[in-house]
């Protein structure tokens, strides 16, 4: 007997189609889990980024792997579905106009770069880049990167625009989430970011470089305070070496001084991938990082193995 439900396709995750609603409606009711408000532990389930543009082999940002990310999140939640108390997903959401797209950046003959170039404060200085808005925050921008030990303003392809297909969550997983909230009677949660057009915004939790005047430039304080109330919090999503890793990094230094909140955050090592860049390797300096939150108390798991609680 399948301990899934018999809607779900594994050979559909990566793909576009329209989600059968009432099939999985009835479903979730015929699964007779208990409400989440009976649950005596709070369990929040960060989906971070698992959108189309990043993990479908024809998304403009695809992220090696992801397929098979996607695919081991959600057998996590059938199979854990009764101790998941929420989910709680992340949208990546960008505007063409962004200080890392190509539309914002000219060299002198008018060329806008090409994804995955490189962009330095020495770069903006010679001319060899020249910001087509906000000349002065852009120069400051690549510069406060460079002196806060960021990585260096990389230009992406043009990805999860809002309103586009690009944007969705892959329509497999969207599924495990609605299954879910009408199996456990709770609301799932949507967490809007990156829209902020003069700063890069990876974490979940705060932007590369705070914008204080803009709406979302700030550190995201009442999502902070939902995952302190929890109980546990398991991390899964994309990429490895951006979104994902610059949300645990901001939740280590939240969380720095309080070892039993870093107990209680789990990560899922196989629900990950990173972005493969041709100059830098991404993937190593996030399993450097990952290294040094495990010793401050962040745990690591397969989601195959079963919970430590």
């Amino acid at each position: 007997m399948t301990p899934f439900p018999t809607f779900y396709d594994p050979n559909r995750i990566g793909t576009l189609f329209y989600p059968d609603m009432a099939h999985i409606a009835a479903a979730a009711e015929q699964a007779q889990l208990p409400p989440a408000s009976a649950d005596k532990e709070q369990v929040c389930l960060l989906i971070i980024d698992m959108q189309v543009d990043f993990c479908h082999p024809d998304g403009s940002l695809f992220v090696p792997g992801a397929v098979a990310d996607i695919r081991r999140t959600i057998e996590f939640i059938y199979l854990h579905a009764a101790r998941i108390t929420q989910i709680a997903c992340s949208l990546d959401s960008h505007l063409p106009h962004q200080i890392f797209a190509p539309a914002w950046w000219a060299d002198a003959a008018g060329n806008h770069p090409q994804p995955f170039t490189l962009i330095s404060a020495a770069d903006v200085h010679a001319g060899r880049w020249r910001p087509l808005h906000e000349p002065e925050w852009s120069l400051y921008y690549v510069a406060q990167l460079e002196r806060e030990a960021k990585k260096q303003l990389t230009i992406w392809p043009y990805h999860v625009l809002i309103g586009s297909t690009g944007h969705a969550l892959d329509p497999e997983l969207w599924c495990a989430v609605f299954w879910h909230a009408l199996a456990r009677r709770t609301q799932p949660l949507w967490l809007s970011k990156g829209s902020v057009s003069l700063t890069e915004h990876y974490s979940i939790l705060q932007p590369e470089v705070p914008t204080p005047d803009q709406p979302d430039g700030e550190t995201n304080q009442s999502f902070l305070d939902i995952l302190a109330a929890a109980d546990r919090v398991i991390i899964a999503g994309e990429a490895e070496s951006h979104c994902v890793l610059e949300t645990v990094e901001d939740l280590v230094e939240a969380f720095g001084d309080q070892p039993d909140q870093l107990a209680k955050v789990l990560f899922l090592r196989d629900c990950t991938s990173p972005v493969l860049h041709p100059q830098v390797d991404f993937h190593a300096i996030a399993q450097a990082r990952f290294a040094h939150f495990a010793e401050q108390g962040v745990r690591f798991i397969d989601s195959t193995e079963p919970l430590p609680f």
